[in-house]
């Protein structure tokens, strides 16, 4: 398996487990004193074709705070298996503030770019397909989102189905590269 295929399955887990937590903030969280994680979130790392427009949508679209950023020498991440002797500059994103908000943290590699998959739909491909981000507000969430140049997806906002808590709905958007993001909070049809 080439580095490139490693890093895309990296970047493809760490969605995976960064859907699960969110989906995880609405139900009762057992057996966390006897957990050896230091975190109850994660951090995830995200290329992208376009740093300016991915930029743009996460901050303007969706509303998250961009915080300093950092470097990562090629060296490191070929030794760390994360590129191919290629120094990584960083962007980082979060929702929220303190240790415990949530990180995206976004780069781009306009030497080496990236193959694109089909994000038609979720099971378009395999690997990381959409992250699901809890609002408290989800029709202030969509406002914010058309104010940044937003624009929902498909039907939505859309009522989430029966055996879900009432009264909650999903808005999905696309990312500049196709990425499906999904806001989840309760939600009044006007």
């Amino acid at each position: 398996m080439n580095r490139r295929n490693t890093w895309f399955r990296v970047v493809c887990l760490t969605g995976v487990a960064l859907t699960a937590f969110a989906l995880g903030g609405f139900a009762n969280q057992k057996g966390q004193r006897d957990s050896n994680f230091a975190s109850q979130t994660i951090d995830l790392g995200m290329v992208v074709s376009d740093l300016d427009k991915s930029l743009k949508f996460y901050k303007d679209v969706l509303g998250f705070t961009e915080v300093p950023g950092f470097k990562v020498p090629g060296a490191f991440g070929l030794d760390t298996g994360l590129s191919n002797n290629i120094d990584l500059d960083v962007h980082v994103l979060v929702l929220g503030e303190g240790e415990t908000a949530t990180k995206l943290k976004l780069m781009q590699f306009k030497s080496t770019p990236g193959a694109r998959v089909d994000n038609t739909f979720i099971h378009s491909s395999y690997g990381f397909r959409y992250l699901t981000i809890p609002v408290k507000n989800l029709n202030l969430a969509v406002e914010n989102a058309a104010k940044g140049g937003g624009k929902p997806i498909a039907k939505c906002p859309v009522p989430l189905p029966q055996g879900f808590p009432a009264g909650l709905a999903l808005a999905n958007y696309r990312d500049p590269d196709g990425n499906l993001v999904e806001l989840v909070g309760p939600w009044s049809k006007k």
